[in-house]
């Protein structure tokens, strides 16, 4: 490695001396936010003249806030993170390169990480039984019969691969166990002239990786085939990337959670558009910030579209770790390194900025988002209001602006954010208008009666049919946890239940949550209104809600009720948590409990009663919502570091099924050609040792015609595989039956699956077959209506070439590679599409897919174009380097019309990826001839 700034130094911490590399001999470095100084370091320290080079190190020196077109570097994470649902098809495609390597006459075991990678199991688990004592035990034997060739593949990899190590099901989601036990903070290891130390840096194949910034360590999500290169050496390329300051000031007002700061920035974030930007928090109010808020905020990095968003490292950093039982001699290191590296906050310090926001703490008010983005907030006190007018048909933006106009200008202050536990009750009636200003104040209803526990009931539009504790977001935090349960106790104690048609779930992130509730003793509380653990994983966030209530199912699918789920989640897109519920909100653990006391979305939360006492009183939210106080005191009495020693002392070691799978020694694993679960993906198939030439696309024709806002969980779905689905027909077809069809995530490493999965969302909606939802399309020219996967098989067998035309914000969602994956192995060369998410379009390169787009202001529809033409990309074949434009011929059939699109390969390296067909073609070529 090479040294052209002289920056190679020595730390001494205790015993024990480090190499670092001094920021501080770079000029202008103190001027760099906290996130571009992690970058600047990781280039000083792996400047190698090739890959890594003297240039790339003075451009981030000399950063430019302002700039948009910022210089490319090489980035090499420390480490990578996991979940199985991305994490078995990275094995599978190491398992395939190591095949390919041998047939092409190279060594298998060059196709080994060299950096660590570490793969949690937490995607899997369903929660199939709720609401009893028995309910983990019995989803975790359902979740072990079900992937068991899954996990025999992630433990024959633990055993082939050097430096992969994989954390068993039913320990925890991958994001706390991340923060709890696998960050380091300071990464140390062996480096050629001794022990090195450095920022703890990593990419996951998980959008919410950035959950671990609140721990100052820098890290954020990438797809699979991304991450794969990265474990097999190759540094990830990428522009210096633009960098907002979040100031933060003040602190959060009684009664208001983690929760709802969090959707507060990612409305406000949204709206300011950070997406392929870094955020930065700083200002006086970080101090206020408990690092559990922290890592909620960073985990909803992706809902707001930031790249990342960090905290510096401070006191409360290293309380943390103290907390969560790391060394003491690390956390030494942890203080040492960053004091001498410039990364310990400073409040009074201001680094240069692209853009500043400021946050006051004290203004956030308690919220839910949705009922379909993440980003769609609406403020609980006029949540009736918005969701009567979303239940009419309108829109969310119409019904937040309506809700809010209806509710009167002095009936809720902006500027008076006061607790719900002291704000004071409306009497005005919840009220709602049409577009001619008249009054609607009933709700849209058709009661649907039925039979429950014996009991004659009923529900209706806007009914809450899962209320799920779940999901890394909030059940990381021990406030909101305690908070949740201290509700439940109170509601307990005056005599409440949960209603008889929600599926109440509480789904904790680690075992230490279980720990802390039972040492507080209020797991008798949550289990007394239904909130038995179901399991340690994402389970109803992910999809994996489990069935509905049967007879709650039957009710609401013959009435065609608009029902509802409220979950302590991140991700809400439409078909995600449950097919037959087409509302979802995310809110906070306690507001969760409370919504499954009331049962339904129509509940004023701040006015109406959430049942009666045992002496038929009404008893508000506000009289059992616990204070800021009592919360505390709970966490303070009950929450130590023994808890999670102890918790992660064998984190590697597994229940009885685990430790028992017999699994196959060698280099190459051995497929099993009637596994339904894991498949040899066809990507290296007849791979020659040099690419094929590029070329034009001709004629090809639009597989689908996608508008706005569509997301990984549109184009592939992660939750239950429908029986009359392709990919149902195809599991039917190898006599397995719909119970046992798992899930789409639980598959990822069956490709036959996933490509009949890719575009099956069932609320996708395909404008070439406008009115309809699914995964349908038209056959052109014959206009034949099919599934998309029929239509795709067509058109190959055809030699027919595809493309996709979409809106807006393309991709958006969780970094999901089988959305690219499935995208190219339909037969699709090109999208075309007015913006894109960062990950899908690098995912699209990856697989050999071209990312075009509209110039801006075009759109398809100012186009004109019907999706029924047959389309042309020119000047792609003999370009180097390819050029940033290109024409797309469109033909009608009465003629023919060029458009201009941008070609959305950003990057040199981007380009090499796509030359090759892909960024694991390119990476197994390199590896064949070093």
């Amino acid at each position: 490695m090479q040294n052209s700034f002289d920056t190679r130094s020595e730390l001494q911490v205790d015993d024990a001396s480090y190499e670092i590399y001094r920021l501080d001999r770079i000029k202008g470095s103190d001027r760099l936010p906290y996130s571009l100084k992690v970058l600047l370091e990781n280039l000083l320290r792996n400047e190698d003249g090739h890959l890594v080079t003297a240039e790339q190190i003075t451009a981030m020196a000399n950063w430019d806030a302002n700039s948009t077109t910022n210089s490319e570097i090489q980035y090499t994470p420390a480490r990578v993170l996991m979940q199985d649902f991305t994490g078995v098809p990275c094995v599978v495609d190491l398992v395939a390169m190591r095949d390919a390597m041998t047939d092409l006459g190279g060594d298998p075991k060059k196709i080994n990480p060299l950096i660590p990678a570490e793969l949690v199991i937490d995607h899997s688990v369903i929660a199939d039984v709720f609401a009893r004592s028995d309910a983990f035990g019995v989803n975790a034997e359902l979740e072990f019969g079900r992937n068991q060739e899954r996990y025999q593949l992630l433990r024959w990899g633990q055993q082939s691969f050097d430096d992969f190590l994989v954390v068993p099901p039913d320990t925890g989601i991958c994001h706390q166990v991340n923060l709890e036990y696998l960050a380091r903070v300071v990464f140390t290891r062996e480096g050629p002239r001794g022990p090195q130390a450095y920022p703890d840096t990593l990419v996951g194949t998980d959008s919410h990786t950035p959950m671990v910034n609140g721990l100052g360590v820098l890290g954020w999500g990438v797809g699979g085939i991304e991450a794969e290169a990265s474990m097999l050496g190759q540094p990830m390329s990428m522009l210096i990337p633009q960098v907002l300051g979040l100031k933060l000031s003040g602190e959060l007002p009684e009664g208001t959670t983690a929760t709802d700061l969090v959707l507060t920035v990612a409305e406000l974030l949204r709206k300011v558009r950070v997406v392929g930007k870094f955020v930065d928090f700083f200002g006086p109010g970080v101090g206020n910030v408990p690092l559990a808020t922290r890592a909620t905020l960073g985990n909803m990095s992706p809902e707001y579209g930031s790249t990342a968003s960090i905290f510096p490292i401070d006191d409360e950093t290293l309380n943390y770790l103290r907390l969560t039982g790391r060394e003491e001699h690390q956390i030494r290191l942890v203080e040492a390194y960053a004091r001498e590296q410039g990364l310990w906050h400073d409040p009074d310090h201001v680094p240069e900025y692209s853009q500043i926001v400021e946050l006051d703490l004290s203004t956030v008010s308690p919220s839910i988002a949705g009922p379909k983005r993440p980003q769609d907030r609406i403020p609980l006190a006029f949540a009736p209001r918005v969701i009567h007018r979303l239940l009419a048909g309108q829109t969310h933006a119409d019904a937040i602006a309506g809700g809010l106009d209806s509710a009167g200008e002095d009936s809720f202050p902006a500027s008076d954010p006061v607790a719900i536990s002291t704000r004071i009750q409306r009497d005005d009636p919840p009220r709602t208008y049409d577009d001619d200003g008249n009054v609607l104040d009933a709700w849209p209803s058709d009661p649907a009666e039925l039979i429950l526990g014996g009991q004659k009931t009923s529900i209706d539009n806007g009914a809450v049919v899962i209320a799920a504790i779940t999901s890394c977001t909030n059940t990381s935090n021990p406030s909101v946890m305690i908070g949740a349960a201290l509700l439940a106790k109170k509601a307990v104690e005056r005599g409440l239940t949960s209603q008889p048609w929600v599926k109440t779930t509480l789904a904790p992130g680690s075992r230490v949550v279980t720990d802390y509730y039972d040492r507080s003793g209020l797991t008798p509380y949550l289990e007394k209104l239904g909130f038995n653990l179901v399991g340690y994983g994402c389970t109803t966030c992910i999809g994996n809600s489990g069935p509905l209530i049967p007879e709650v199912s039957a009710a609401a699918t013959e009435k065609n009720l608009t029902v509802a789920s409220v979950l302590s989640g991140n991700r809400n897109f439409e078909g995600r948590i449950h097919s037959e519920v087409q509302m979802n909100f995310l809110a906070s653990p306690p507001l969760v409990i409370a919504y499954a006391l009331a049962g339904t979305m129509r509940t004023d939360m701040l006015k109406d009663p959430l049942g009666q006492d045992t002496d038929g009183q009404p008893v508000y939210l506000r009289d059992i919502w616990p204070t800021t106080a009592e919360i505390k005191e709970v966490v303070d009495a009950n929450l130590e570091a023994k808890m999670f020693t102890e918790g992660y002392a064998d984190v590697y070691h597994g229940d009885e099924n685990w430790r028992g799978m017999t699994i196959p020694e060698g280099d190459q694993f051995a497929w099993q050609s009637d596994s339904s679960y894991i498949q040899r993906p066809p990507y290296f198939d007849d791979m020659p040792v040099e690419p094929a030439p590029l070329s034009d696309i001709q004629g090809a024709r639009v597989l689908a015609y996608l508008g706005d806002s569509v997301t990984t969980d549109h184009i592939s779905p992660a939750g239950a595989i429908k029986a009359d689905s392709p990919a149902g027909q195809y599991l039917q077809d190898l006599g397995i039956e719909p119970k046992d069809f798992n899930s789409y995530g639980s598959r990822r490493g069956n490709h036959h699956v996933m490509i009949r999965g890719t575009f099956a969302n069932v609320r996708l909606r395909n404008l070439l077959v406008p009115g309809v939802e699914g995964g349908v399309t038209r056959h052109l020219p014959d206009g034949e209506r099919m599934s998309i996967f029929d239509a795709s098989t067509r058109y190959i067998a055809d030699e027919v070439p595809l493309v996709v035309l979409a809106g807006s914000d393309y991709g958006s969602g969780s970094s999901r590679d089988w959305a690219a994956k499935g995208t190219t192995l339909l037969g699709v060369k090109a999208v075309l599409a007015v913006s894109y998410e960062r990950i899908h379009r690098s995912n699209l390169i990856g697989m050999g897919v071209l990312p075009l787009q509209f110039l801006d202001g075009e759109t398809a529809d100012t186009h004109g174009l019907t999706g029924e033409e047959t389309y042309s990309v020119i000047g792609i074949e003999g370009a180097s380097p390819l050029p940033k434009e290109v024409t797309v011929r469109v033909d009608d059939g009465q003629g023919t019309r060029d458009i201009t699109a941008k070609v959305r390969i950003d990057t040199p390296a981007e380009e090499g990826y796509f030359v090759h067909g892909g960024i694991l073609p390119y990476v197994l070529r390199q590896l064949l001839t070093t």
